[in-house]
């Protein structure tokens, strides 16, 4: 195994290294997903100049082993399935409902947690850079770049720290572009490529958020 991340934070500082053609692009927005994607995509919009915000979407964990995504669900109710996870497992729809429904209301508190009565940055002709701390099955990346579609921006770009080569082969057909910094054949866990994975809380998200937020508001 190559040399592994030591946090969230020097992963994303690394990560905008690579992303230093969008430097004070002035339509850049740079979207987090929570939790564990907002650390990372706080460095990388600090170091770009950028907004930043969230992308709230959740994966839906096969019970029973919830890292493993059968999909995910955004706070707008669309859901994408991984298809392979589902019938390799036999998993009924009625186990997929039950999940999704418990995920959109865990989708639902963490919208007022963290935005509060904040409205979403709108997306529309904007560049999107939509961040996260690493992607293992793809199913929750894949259904926020299915939400943001629906918004127009003018490109979405994915950058992940840690990906399959396969899956950043598979994103970039739906996307401007992909930036990856590690694609190993070996994928594992996206938290076994980190020092410190330790889960990133509520309050990390609002604080990393609100500071952000000041920022930009005297600049």
């Amino acid at each position: 195994m190559s040399k592994k991340f030591h946090t969230r934070a020097e992963a994303g500082k690394m990560l905008a290294r690579e992303l230093t053609a969008y430097a004070n692009c002035k339509d850049l927005l740079v979207l987090g997903l929570p939790r564990g994607g907002v650390p990372v995509a706080y460095e990388v919009a600090k170091i770009l100049g950028a907004l930043l915000d969230i992308c709230l979407v959740r994966k839906l964990g096969v019970p029973g082993h919830k890292e493993l995504a059968m999909g995910a669900i955004t706070s707008g109710g669309i859901r994408v399935l991984n298809y392979d996870v589902v019938s390799s497992l036999g998993i009924t729809s009625q186990t997929i409902e039950q999940v999704t429904a418990d995920e959109l209301q865990e989708l639902q508190r963490r919208d007022r947690a963290y935005r509060g009565d904040r409205p979403p940055l709108n997306v529309k002709n904007r560049t999107v850079i939509v961040v996260d701390d690493g992607i293992a099955t793809g199913s929750t990346m894949r259904a926020a770049i299915t939400i943001l579609q629906q918004q127009q921006p003018k490109r979405i770009v994915v950058a992940v720290p840690i990906a399959p080569p396969e899956i950043c082969e598979q994103l970039s057909e739906q996307v401007a572009e992909v930036v990856c910094l590690k694609m190993p054949e070996r994928m594992y866990a996206v938290g076994v490529w980190y020092d410190d994975f330790s889960q990133t809380t509520d309050e990390e998200v609002c604080h990393l958020l609100a500071q952000q937020l000041a920022v930009s508001s005297h600049s």
